[in-house]
């Protein structure tokens, strides 16, 4: 044969099965639960993955293709498997009876010791452990899904705590040569990579839950972490750091890495912690707003592992996203989750620029190191020191990388503008490289007044948009501007708060607005807790310092304290169900601040809206004696699904229930039986009911309502009496819309409260109204 056609052919070969290599992708096959449960022998799990075999091979062609082509069974709880295939093989897999959904595997991305005092738990909280106090998550496992752990930690040592729970099942997996060591606080380690190396096959993986960027370990001590005296980041907030349930048990399941969090690895991780019998979940990560409608729950590993743990008694508890203000930016948005919302503490780390003209602008920072205060710097823009041939000039206006002329900067405080693509603490670091002494971090509008304190590498200041006015005033009619910026600080209950961070996702919910998200806010902003020391606080290369505790923020660091919070509960109260522990955290939480006013939204300056923190701000005081609950069933969960169009068939494979139907008449999803109240749209008059359950003592409760304006509400009954524990009662909420003209139109706030004189049952009401 010619030489060239041979050439020819073997090209065309080659591009052949490369295209046939591109078109696989991986995806998550799901069939539902096992009904072997927690007490499954080797046989029943080998029985499992030849199922799943054998199931693929029906579409593949054979055995060995399916067994090349799955990289996870799951065979605890949760019944599938991932596997790369075609998007026509997985279309038609899709089609048959027993799957029930078939979904892609795709990348989440994370939500990246003040806190727990300014909830009010030091007033009963001890500083060590000893106290004749309750036992703060005593015998309790809370597992977080993240980047691992760093058990060099002191966070997590096990002086003091006590054995392992007899119930546990889990480990610590490591074949590394630095492996992760449990004892009685970290009791089990696992890491999950298959799913992110089916997508990302470059990604640097390694054989360990070891946490090399932080977050994990950050999240798991903010939940559960020992006391620690004299923890600081630097010497900023110096004292005593603890996690919300210090004496409970933890677990780390390594499912994140630097290229994010694959949905295949999650729902793997979902299905160990099931077997190992975690009872707290605690996910700072997330999928993105969803826009898609209901059958979206179904097909998100987070909603889906988290629906099997509710119905296993375990109580799961998700950050709400960080990519707020916007109206509809919530993620996990599953009623079977506690989703938490970011607001801010009363630690302030106050950074004050001194202007030449005499004016002082406050700004915040964390910066380890501070110019001397007798003697003033040059001010520079970024974008006046552009570097030479930079074409975008706007690049140097934001402190990009390599974009400072050194000749320019050097020895100057270099004003930056801040952006959603440059860290803040890498602009620092470009100063840094071209000679800058200092920095100033200036907020645009869309930042609003929301100010960060960072660890930043030089000395360094952010300030708020309306701040900014007069720097760039003294800058422009300047003819030397000169400045400085003061030293670290931190103070303590100056500041008021809480107030909603400018980044947390708000509501309402796109796929159902019939129930409020997010459920509840905690502390979200410049958040102490332990970290790794194999990476900087900044995780900058160019940055070597190492810290064992250090600050970050976002609803990553929110969702924990509620982890935290939810471990106390589950040790105070066992019988509790996930839902009630979830509805004890939100209707004794508050909507005002520190200094007794309504709680403020830093992205506006306005009054914050339950869309920005669902039912208030937790108190866990508070929490661990409610009175009532509202004790959702798992059933109640099955009936919603229902009304957004799942069938019997395919519910039936969430439970041990095989003759469970859905109603003749579809549920109302506003009679989920939720602790806030939420009517989608609202033109005449809807009727919704509650059953609350008793869970104190015997009293009579009187309601009281804060109605949404242009909305009348009637209760009936306005008593409930209660003569025992476990007791239940109904009540009815009418609801009709006096809005007269379609400018009235919108979102309408209120609020309803049951109360016997010591117990306040709040839940927060939201209507859109319309004109009919």
């Amino acid at each position: 044969m010619d030489g060239r056609k041979l050439t020819l052919l073997s090209f065309i070969l080659i591009v052949t099965i490369t295209q046939a290599c591109a078109q696989k992708k991986s995806y998550i096959v799901y069939l539902g639960h096992h009904p072997h449960g927690s007490d499954a022998t080797i046989e029943d799990h080998e029985q499992a993955k030849t199922s799943h075999y054998n199931l693929l091979a029906s579409y593949l062609g054979s055995d060995e293709q399916a067994r090349d082509a799955i990289f996870y069974s799951y065979t605890n709880h949760i019944n599938g498997f991932a596997a790369s295939m075609e998007e026509k093989e997985a279309e038609e897999l899709a089609k048959h009876p027993d799957v029930l959904s078939v979904f892609p595997n795709k990348i989440y991305k994370l939500h990246t010791t003040r806190s727990w005092s300014f909830m009010d738990m030091m007033n009963n909280m001890p500083t060590h452990r000893g106290s004749n106090k309750a036992d703060l998550g005593r015998n309790v496992i809370i597992a977080t899904l993240d980047t691992g752990v760093w058990p060099e930690s002191k966070s997590f040592s096990e002086e003091g705590m006590g054995p392992i729970p007899s119930k546990w099942r889990g480990s610590c997996e490591d074949k590394t040569k630095n492996k992760v060591h449990c004892n009685r606080k970290l009791i089990g380690a696992k890491y999950f990579y298959k799913g992110i190396l089916a997508i990302s096959p470059n990604e640097n993986v390694t054989d360990s839950a070891h946490d090399d960027l932080g977050h994990g370990t950050h999240t798991l001590s903010t939940a559960a972490g020992s006391f620690v005296p004299s923890a600081n980041f630097f010497g900023y907030a110096n004292g005593t750091a603890h996690g919300g349930a210090p004496d409970a048990h933890v677990a780390a399941y390594k499912v994140c890495w630097a290229a994010g969090c694959s949905n295949a690895d999650i729902l793997a991780a979902f299905d160990t912690a099931l077997h190992d019998n975690v009872d707290i979940l605690s996910l700072s990560l997330g999928s993105g707003p969803s826009f898609s409608g209901g059958t979206d729950f179904l097909n998100d590993a987070i909603a889906l592992g988290s629906l099997h743990a509710v119905s296993r008694g375990a109580t799961v508890v998700c950050s709400a996203g960080n990519e707020g203000p916007g109206d509809m930016s919530i993620n996990n948005a599953a009623p079977w989750i506690v989703t938490v919302a970011a607001s801010t503490i009363d630690r302030d780390y106050p950074s004050f620029l001194k202007l030449g003209d005499h004016h002082i602008i406050k700004g915040a920072s964390q910066e380890s190191e501070s110019l001397p205060q007798n003697k003033l710097y040059p001010f520079i823009s970024g974008s006046d020191a552009a570097a030479p041939g930079l074409v975008n000039v706007t690049q140097a206006k934001l402190c990009n990388t390599s974009s400072l002329d050194p000749e320019k900067v050097k020895g100057k405080i270099v004003v930056c503008m801040r952006d959603l693509e440059i860290a803040r603490v890498q602009k620092g670091m470009t100063v840094k490289d071209a000679g800058g002494a200092g920095m100033v971090l200036v907020n645009n509008e869309y930042w609003g007044d929301l100010i960060i304190a960072d660890p930043h590498v030089l000395p360094a200041t952010m300030i708020t948009y309306n701040d900014s006015f007069t720097l760039f005033s003294y800058l422009k009619d300047t003819k030397n501007p000169k400045g400085n910026i003061s030293p670290k600080d931190t103070r303590i209950g100056d500041q008021q708060a809480p107030a909603m961070a400018e980044f947390s996702s708000r509501g309402p919910s796109y796929v159902t607005p019939q129930v409020l998200k997010p459920d509840v806010t905690a502390p979200g902003v410049n958040i102490l807790a332990a970290f790794t020391e194999l990476v900087s606080p900044t995780g900058l290369d160019d940055d070597k310092r190492r810290t064992p505790y250090a600050f970050l923020s976002g609803t990553s660091m929110s969702c924990p304290h509620i982890s935290g919070v939810a471990g106390l509960l589950k040790a105070a109260h066992p019988d509790w169900s996930a839902a009630a522990i979830k509805s004890a955290i939100m209707t004794t939480a508050r909507t005002k601040d520190n200094k007794h006013m309504p709680m403020r939204d830093l992205a506006t300056g306005n009054e914050a809206t339950p869309f920005a923190y669902g039912n208030g701000h937790v108190r866990p005081n508070r929490a661990s004696d409610p009175g009532l609950v509202y004790d959702t069933k798992f059933e109640d969960y099955l009936k919603f699904l229902c009304t957004l169009g799942f069938n019997s068939t395919y519910l039936r494979g969430f439970t041990h229930d095989k003759h469970f139907d859905c109603p003749s008449k579809p549920m109302m999803l506003e009679n989920l039986n939720y602790p806030s109240i939420s009517v989608g749209t609202l033109n005449t008059t809807i009727v919704v009911t509650r059953t609350l359950k008793n869970v104190g003592p015997a009293g009579t409760y009187h309601v009281r309502v804060d109605a949404p304006p242009r909305v009348e509400v009637v209760v009936k009954p306005k008593v409930l009496v209660f003569s025992k524990v476990g007791e239940e009662k109904e009540y009815s909420i009418t609801m009709t819309s006096r809005i007269k003209d379609k400018s009235q139109e919108g979102y309408k706030f209120g609020r309803l409260m049951w109360t016997d004189g010591k117990h306040h049952v709040r839940s927060a009401i939201v209507v859109n109204v319309a004109s009919s």
